[in-house]
């Protein structure tokens, strides 16, 4: 199986929707469906915001725990950038199909097993992120998300973005950072055993990876390496945007 490197993504290709998208980067494939606002039973409206309801869907079997504890995760984070107080008494509803996800390795001879939650969450944030962009639903900010492995190399720590199954099996901690388009913070999980110096310089390569650079003086943007990935992922959100609408009007 080939690892997509490059982010793809397809909006507005499903029927009987309000908004979807189909989100590959990094090994997954998620398929994202948006309907809302629409009508919410009488015992779950709140009588101020809206309702947000995240339905995660694995591309095998039936949701157990683990697709509960992503559940909670992203509608926490998607809470925070919807403007849920325009849509009183209705609900948004969320459902995210994983379709393909990065090949077990093995690691000593013993298949790595997925154990870990978080490092499908970056995928499936941005898949919501564009459904909901899809179905023009208000926004106040959007999402741009990475993951990271602190590995073990010999005397030192080394820091690895966007790690394969392997690596996360064989690595101390994971940890995954959500910064929104203002470059906030808004998600911080983490897995494993780390020092808070650890967890800084993980933070730190994060917010590079997600937060465009600063302007210089002289008008130029100063660009590194670390940056880049990050600054590509909100380049291409809003690329796909615009390819989107210029192939709406195409017509007039």
């Amino acid at each position: 199986m080939t690892v997509n490197s490059e982010p793809e993504a397809l909006l507005s290709h499903l029927q009987n929707t309000d908004g979807s998208a189909t989100f590959s980067y990094n090994g997954y494939t998620i398929v994202g469906a948006v309907n809302g606002p629409i009508e919410v039973q009488r015992r779950d409206e709140l009588p101020e915001e809206a309702v947000v309801d995240v339905i995660v869907r694995p591309a095998a079997g039936v949701g157990g725990t683990r697709e509960r504890h992503l559940e909670s995760l992203i509608q926490s984070t998607l809470r925070q950038i919807i403007l849920i107080n325009n849509f009183p008494r209705t609900l948004i509803q969320v459902i995210l199909q994983v379709t393909t996800a990065p090949e077990n390795e093995y690691v000593n001879a013993k298949l790595v097993q997925g154990s870990s939650n978080l490092p499908i969450l970056p995928a499936l944030l941005q898949t919501a992120v564009l459904s909901l962009l899809s179905a023009a639903l208000p926004l106040t900010a959007t999402l741009t998300s990475t993951s990271l492995a602190i590995i073990a190399d010999g005397q030192s720590n080394k820091i690895v973005v966007n790690p394969s199954p392997r690596e996360i099996e064989t690595s101390q901690s994971f940890h995954v950072f959500s910064f929104t388009s203002h470059d906030e913070l808004i998600l911080a999980e983490s897995e494993g055993s780390f020092t808070m110096k650890e967890w800084d310089d993980a933070f730190a390569v994060a917010q590079r990876q997600c937060c465009p650079p600063a302007a210089t003086a002289d008008g130029d943007t100063a660009m590194d390496d670390d940056s880049l990935a990050g600054t590509g992922l909100k380049q291409f959100v809003r690329s796909t945007l615009e390819g989107k609408i210029a192939s709406d009007l195409h017509w007039k």
